[in-house]
């Protein structure tokens, strides 16, 4: 079984080899001899397994393990499968910071250099660096790859928009808010959003907090800088805002009850003008519901403001103790460079496949919600606004924070301010252990 410190003793013989010969070194692969893949993905999300299937096509010796489970859940049971004998090759990753301070992640530094991964922007790969002891986030050694980027934003209904007269997306919050009141005034679900499990008002709010200040403060709490608050006026406007939705009846009154898959479902079927969610979802709505949705970036509180989003990396990490290590690196390199490999990513993910700049976007459906979503992160782009998601700050925050404080605002027994102060207190708390 290969170990961490074993792998960086492979990768620092192999540079030195390198740097006596003179000669480039073949970059790690999966070889010919049977390997199967331990892999842990999450539920819900057919990227990954598309993905898996793919490779074994192209790579016939390689064959994939695939165990899944719901996100609320990985957060719990990942650090325990990877501190086991038999750790995932692959994982994807609810979170990185806790995982590295205590070293159940293998340090990719040696095969940024073997794969070449210094051609991929290095805004593309700044979330998945942790300093070692495992804060900050941001920066120090690479600990993890995305299969994709994706960005969050706000699906519509095309049928819902046109009964209220909506021609085009809003392009400020004042004209979201319009919109909504005007769906509300038709006997319209403005929103159908879920809550149940992990909480799915984070989406909204963290949209909000993207129209009302800037990216950075946002992405330096999450990163554990020091100092850091979430605690912002900027911040609290936005949590204001959200409850203002919340007390003017645009969201489903059994929010809380609802898990993912459900207000998927009931989207779909037609219940809900908007729902804050993420890209991936794009590939979905073109295969299963073509022609019927559309997708908006966040609009700015002013017109022509700087657009700041949720944009992360679906984050997928090789454990200390993985069994086939090099593998592992060879399929996350593939993922982002391959053409059959990223015309999936784009087709199922709806979403940035990443790499190197300089490689082209696979080509979409005129008119389609992937069309769409993938303008939007465009847009993102050149605005510089992408954060990272609130839930990434610490490897509970999620469950012991967000999840219950905006469940509590849901159901009335909770307000802006004191959502703010107790995510942060249970920051701090969980920072100081």
């Amino acid at each position: 079984m290969r170990t961490k410190s074993l792998h960086a003793l492979r990768i620092a013989l192999s540079l030195s080899a390198a740097a006596v010969t003179g000669t480039a070194l073949a970059a790690p692969s999966c070889g010919t001899d049977p390997v199967v893949m331990n892999s842990y993905f999450e539920t819900g999300f057919p990227l990954p397994t598309r993905l898996a299937e793919e490779f074994t096509r192209q790579f016939p010796n390689v064959t994939f393990d695939i165990k899944e489970d719901q996100f609320a859940n990985m957060m719990e049971t990942t650090p325990r499968l990877l501190s086991e004998d038999n750790a995932p090759d692959l994982v994807r990753l609810p979170s990185m910071s806790d995982l590295v301070a205590n070293n159940l992640l293998l340090n990719l530094d040696g095969y940024f250099e073997e794969f070449g991964w210094d051609q991929f922007p290095a805004s593309q790969l700044v979330q998945l660096r942790v300093e070692e002891g495992g804060r900050p986030r941001g920066s120090g050694s690479l600990y993890a790859m995305g299969l994709n980027y994706s960005m969050t934003g706000v699906f519509y209904n095309k049928e819902l928009a046109e009964q209220i007269g909506m021609t085009e997306p809003p392009q400020t919050v004042a004209e979201l808010d319009a919109l909504m009141a005007k769906a509300k005034d038709a006997g319209l679900l403005p929103v159908m959003q879920w809550n149940k499990g992990t909480g799915g008002f984070a989406f909204p709010l963290q949209n909000l907090m993207g129209a009302y200040g800037d990216p950075e403060p946002i992405n330096e709490w999450i990163f554990q800088k020091e100092g850091a608050t979430i605690d912002t006026e900027a911040n609290l406007e936005a949590a204001e805002h959200l409850k203002g939705w919340i007390d003017a009846g645009y969201f489903p009154p059994d929010a809380n009850a609802i898990e993912y898959f459900q207000m998927m479902s009931r989207f779909i079927g037609g219940e809900g003008l908007f729902m804050f969610n993420g890209d991936w979802e794009s590939g979905n709505f073109d295969t299963n519901a073509p022609g019927k949705f559309g997708f908006f970036i966040m609009p700015t509180e002013e017109a022509d403001g700087r657009h700041a989003s949720m944009s992360a990396p679906l984050t997928f990490g090789i454990s200390a103790k993985a069994e086939h290590p090099d593998c592992a690196a060879f399929f996350l390199n593939w993922v982002a460079t391959n053409p059959e490999a990223r015309q999936i990513n784009v087709e199922v993910g709806g979403s940035n496949p990443g790499g190197p700049a300089d490689l082209p976007i696979p080509a979409v459906e005129p008119g389609s919600v992937t069309e769409a979503s993938l303008a939007a992160g465009q847009e993102l782009a050149q605005d510089n606004g992408a954060m990272d998601f609130i839930a990434n700050a610490t490897g509970a925050i999620f469950a012991a924070g967000w999840t219950p404080e905006l469940q509590k605002m849901v159901g009335g027994q909770q307000t802006a301010e004191g959502l703010l102060d107790a995510v942060q207190d249970e920051y701090e708390t969980q920072l100081s252990r």
